[in-house]
């Protein structure tokens, strides 16, 4: 077992020497370090961890009071024990002390005994933060450990949320993810803030959830939608959005069953499902005015949205689907590229065209099932 270790300071030898003695019978217990002056206990701080100090008030250069305020505001001794030794009779003094943080005070000449019972009540307060301290950090680190499997678990189930749409219409199923990390690569190209890129990177994948409210019919065809199935397959991004926004019954009868009334903040959905009910609403909108549902033009469309517009079509038309075969990435360029400025804004598609070598490597990596979408994701994010 360690032995507790305690720092005296004061400038007269004699003291330190008389203190040592009344100390001596407990060497075996404690470990004395001494110091004459408050910068040479504040190299002894430096070297060693120390559980008590005793301090003189008076010495010369920086005095006891100076070197308590001190020590109260570095972090790694704002909490240590300290014992006020003084000859000195203020009235004021114990109140001075105790004011910036003092743990006791004593008076010279001090009474062997009584210095044992203060130190040995110091000792049993250090030991009581150190418990409190490790006891604190282990439950700070069991609530990272848990926030971290949240975190895991909300990756997972968006990304598998995403899926739900697109097994329907893209043979691998895959999709979400290339779109995930075509959109992370386009957030880096304009410099984007790396918590917004997250957040796209996320949300990127529910472009597509309004996909479960059209018929099989539709959805599947293999030959041209008439003007009526168009209209039909159009809705799924009103359908998204409201999958996406509307206030969820589940979490209001949740809230009730546990006695809590809902407010509004309760019921209206995180900013990343915000982020993504827009994406769904607007990624079919174009940079001309000619897209759905709303017909927005240029800036009108918000960013993210635009960026997934290139994203998803550049994995569109280079990905199998049941109406039309994968085409060439060089191929699926040329065609992007005669619809920049049209379909696309010209300064995402510029990223696009530097980042096409991304691109490429993204589409040929997850072109097949592998390892869990949520590690997948987790490991293009973190690259």
């Amino acid at each position: 077992m360690s032995r507790s270790r305690i720092l005296i300071v004061d400038d007269e030898q004699a003291v330190l020497e008389g203190l040592r003695r009344a100390l001596h019978a407990q060497r075996y217990g404690w470990e004395l370090f001494f110091a004459t002056s408050a910068e040479e206990a504040l190299v002894q701080l430096e070297q060693t961890d120390i559980d008590v100090m005793i301090l003189d008030v008076r010495m010369p250069g920086k005095d006891g009071f100076e070197l308590l305020s001190e020590l109260r505001q570095w972090p790694r001794t704002a909490d240590l024990p300290v014992i006020i030794l003084t000859g000195l009779r203020e009235a004021d003094l114990k109140r001075r002390a105790l004011d910036l943080g003092a743990t006791d005070l004593l008076t010279k000449p001090v009474d062997p005994q009584d210095l044992l019972a203060r130190l040995r009540s110091a000792l049993r307060l250090k030991s009581c933060q150190d418990q409190l301290k490790l006891h604190n950090e282990l439950l700070e680190y069991k609530v990272a450990e848990s926030t971290a499997e949240l975190a895991q678990s909300r990756l997972d189930i968006i990304w598998r949320l995403g899926k739900v749409a697109e097994f329907r219409d893209d043979l691998t199923g895959n999709h979400v993810v290339r779109v995930g990390c075509y959109c992370r690569v386009l957030g880096q190209m304009l410099d984007l803030p790396r918590e917004r890129v997250e957040m796209l990177f996320l949300a990127s994948p529910l472009h597509d959830i309004g996909k479960v409210g059209i018929p099989d019919s539709v959805l599947l065809k293999h030959e041209a939608l008439t003007p009526a199935e168009w209209e039909i397959m159009q809705r799924h991004c009103k359908i998204g959005e409201r999958i996406l926004r509307e206030p969820s019954k589940t979490m209001k009868t949740y809230l009730v069953w546990r006695g809590t009334p809902p407010g509004a903040k309760d019921l209206r959905p995180s900013p990343l499902l915000e982020l993504a009910a827009t994406i769904a609403l607007t990624h079919h909108e174009r940079w001309d005015g000619t897209g759905y549902p709303g017909g927005l033009l240029g800036e009108q469309i918000p960013l993210e949205s635009r960026i997934v517009a290139v994203a998803d079509s550049f994995d569109a038309l280079a990905s199998e689907r049941p109406y039309h075969p994968a085409l060439p990435v060089e191929q699926v360029r040329r065609i992007m590229r005669s619809e920049n400025g049209t379909h696309f804004d010209p300064h995402l598609f510029a990223a696009f065209d530097a980042a096409f070598e991304r691109f490429e490597t993204i589409h040929r990596e997850f072109a097949d099932h592998g390892q869990s979408l949520a590690a997948q994701a987790c490991e293009l994010f973190s690259s």
